[in-house]
């Protein structure tokens, strides 16, 4: 983004000649502009707004692209932390079979285990399901 104005389509001639050469007709002085017709005016006001539109339009389609790439990355890399949160968990879990084996059987050692992250899913699930009844109610009321 430049902080220069844009281009108009239809630019107004200061004086009516090209290049800025002053006007030589007689009758007809240096600082009176042109006249120009309503028409005209009204035209040149209607391309200039075509493409202040059609810049506009593509200065959001370039944004809407930059938020959605930057969209699409943030979620491939939330993707790969759950990924890496679970794999840590199941690793936890299999550390805890592994030593809780060395002191009992491994089938009890693997029940304990199992038991216990049942346990602690059970209790996350009411702690959320709270969560959401406290959010109905505050929506009802």
């Amino acid at each position: 983004m430049t902080d220069e104005p844009a281009e108009t389509v239809v630019t107004p001639h200061a004086d009516g000649q090209p290049d800025g050469t002053p006007i030589e007709q007689s009758g007809a002085s240096a600082d009176t502009p042109p006249q120009e017709s309503v028409g005209e005016v009204l035209n040149r006001l209607y391309q200039d707004g075509r493409a202040y539109a059609s810049a506009e339009a593509e200065r959001q389609k370039l944004r809407l692209g930059i938020v959605g790439v930057g969209v699409r990355n943030a979620a491939i890399l939330g993707i790969i932390a759950l990924i890496l949160v679970f794999s840590s968990i199941v690793a936890l879990l299999v550390g805890l079979v592994i030593t809780l084996a060395q002191d009992m059987a491994p089938i009890w050692a693997t029940l304990i285990v199992v038991g216990g992250a049942l346990a602690v899913a059970m209790i996350l699930l009411l702690l959320a399901k709270g969560c959401i009844s406290r959010m109905a109610k505050a929506i009802k009321a």
